[in-house]
């Protein structure tokens, strides 16, 4: 496992942040293990902006243990939070039937239809569990549900009750500080944070009510209808007992908050309750939870009532896909880590959360860009091998490769991604044509079997069958263009026959590529091994020339995957037909 540097010069944002927190750490809980927090909220598909909330601690426990500390990554499902809305989009769910339950637990939410889950939570939480998985991601799952029900809060239930006084004070700091002038369409700190909250993994909730047992911290989930849609009308102290009713149906109890275990606090007193119950050193919270009064800020002085110390906690800005806005897991369509992970590796998807800094923003491709990314990502890979990558990029390239428990399965001969998708659109599924295309790139080291390109080439066909549009896919023709044959000109013609003669000479991908690069130059008088700086501009102009031609006659279109790659899969015999020989 390669060693990280840590020198003040070469670190990166995830060493800087290691240091910090164990140095915290052992200010607070001397000799015990350093424990860092995520939270996340299974109220729908767990998306990629939620990943974030995860992969930031995440990165930073994997080197405090590559250290030697010991390290706690807990995982808070709040999978007690109330049901807020029916996400769009979701199969096996008739919106109209599932807003029956909302304002129930999500654990209290039947799963969406054919959904081999007992609820709902449980539904969204197994694919995330999954994807962390084959992430690499190492942590301690806590249900919200199991805490709260089983009792495990009690003693912090009734602590936060008896001081509710204190807590309504600090609340009311920013209840009463004057809200910044808004500009037209913008949000409001309130309605920002509870539009995010799912988002980044925080329940959305209010910071409790004034009632007539005046301001309360607890909400009871109502024992005949099980919605939160209940008011505290009274609570004794001395007894614990509470009574409250239920504005949906109508039920009302006198219950002991001290035996009571069908409510839990509300969110701008649980989240500093956890830091404290749980010893919490390290967690980051979303942009919007990072304003000006919004639940990080108040919970940074909420804590200090159960005793606790508010964690290290860096904002992070959001994530988004390419051609995408901003993510929330209460509207359809957004994709997942699972929906990442089908096209492409775990090391890339790691790699795209290690690089940027939690408050550097940036988006995961799913379009066209991914191939981008991906000769980007080799790049690095060649950089760091050769030893000529910049210290910070190699320690980028060592957190997504592997963790402190070793490297992460990787594909034997990683190929490029845009060469195996373009083999994979042309080859359409038939895995005998797909290895012949690709034991030609390199007939000094031809590939044996698809295995050795495996995962990569699964990802990639996975790509091209998920997210290529039906009129962007590639088709070769059946038959010459005899129409388009017949129409060239002398000067069209000398080019493909210039390209047929070296066919043979030049099939390889290199050779190939070297081929139809060097076919305008040489028709031009120049050497085919002429470099662009030797030639005049015109060149490019008669080179897209030539290539689209090249690809009406093979597809039909003006474009297409790369050329070599293309007359790799089509093969010599049939490019010889189809080009009129």
């Amino acid at each position: 496992m390669p060693i990280v540097a840590q020198s003040t010069e070469t670190t990166d944002w995830v060493s800087r942040f290691a240091d910090e927190v164990i140095e915290e750490s052992e200010r607070r809980a001397p000799g015990k293990p350093v424990v860092v927090a995520s939270g996340l909220s299974p109220s729908g598909p767990i998306h990629l902006g939620n990943l974030r909330e995860v992969m930031t601690p995440h990165l930073v426990a994997d080197e405090i243990r590559r250290r030697g500390h010991r390290v706690r990554h807990l995982i808070s499902w709040d999978d007690y939070d109330r049901y807020r809305k029916v996400p769009e989009g979701i199969a096996g769910v008739d919106k109209k039937a599932w807003e029956e339950h909302i304002g129930k637990p999500l654990t209290s939410v039947p799963a969406p239809k054919g959904s081999s889950y007992p609820n709902w939570a449980e539904h969204f939480k197994a694919a995330m569990i999954e994807s962390l998985a084959e992430l690499g991601v190492e942590f301690d799952g806590i249900s919200q549900t199991e805490q709260y029900t089983t009792g495990v809060y009690r003693e912090q239930i009734l602590h936060a009750v008896r001081h509710r006084g204190d807590i309504d004070a600090i609340l009311d700091q920013y209840r009463t500080k004057k809200a910044p002038a808004k500009k037209q369409g913008q949000k409001s700190v309130d309605e920002a944070e509870l539009e995010a909250a799912e988002g980044s993994g925080a329940a959305a909730e209010d910071d409790g009510s004034s009632t007539a047992a005046g301001y309360f911290p607890y909400k009871p989930y109502c024992g005949n209808c099980e919605k939160d849609l209940t008011t505290v009308t009274s609570y004794d102290d001395d007894s614990t007992e509470l009574t409250y009713a239920c504005t949906a149906c109508g039920f009302s109890e006198t219950v002991r908050l001290n035996e009571f275990n069908r409510g839990k606090l509300v969110w701008k007193v649980d989240w500093p309750m956890r830091w404290a119950y749980e010893g919490v050193v390290f967690e980051p919270s979303g942009v919007d939870h990072s304003s000006p009064g919004s639940s990080f800020q108040v919970g940074g002085q909420i804590v200090g009532i159960f005793g606790g110390k508010q964690p290290i906690g860096p904002m992070y800005a959001f994530v988004g896909i390419s051609g995408m806005a901003k993510m929330s897991s209460s509207k359809g369509g957004v994709p997942t880590p699972a929906d990442a992970l089908q096209i492409m590796e775990p090391q890339l998807l790691r790699w795209l959360y290690a690089r940027r800094r939690p408050n550097q923003s940036f988006k995961v491709a799913f379009d066209q860009e991914i191939q981008r990314l991906y000769d980007e990502w080799d790049r690095l890979d060649a950089k760091v091998a050769d030893g000529s990558a910049l210290p910070a990029d190699v320690a980028a390239h060592a957190r997504a490769v592997g963790t402190a428990a070793g490297d992460l399965p990787r594909t034997p001969r990683p190929m490029p991604y845009r060469t195996l998708a373009s083999v994979a659109d042309i080859t359409a599924g038939h895995e005998d044509q797909a290895l012949r295309i690709l034991s030609e790139l390199d007939p000094e080291q031809p590939l044996t079997s698809l295995d050795e390109a495996r995962p990569r080439y699964d990802k990639a066909e996975a790509w091209i069958n998920t997210h290529v549009p039906a009129d962007q896919r590639t088709i070769v023709r059946d038959e010459p263009d005899a129409e388009l044959l017949k129409s060239l000109d002398e000067a069209s013609q000398q080019s493909l026959r210039l390209l047929l003669d070296g066919l043979a000479e030049h099939w390889s991908l290199d050779g190939l590529t070297h081929l139809v690069y060097g076919v305008p130059k040489v028709q031009a008088g120049f050497s085919a091994d002429a470099t662009p700086k030797e030639l005049p501009p015109e060149i490019k102009t008669a080179q897209r020339s030539f290539f689209a031609l090249l690809y009406h006659l093979l597809v039909g279109r003006d474009t297409g995957p790369r050329l070599p790659t293309l007359l790799l899969a089509v093969g010599q015999d049939r490019v010889r037909a189809l080009l009129g020989q």
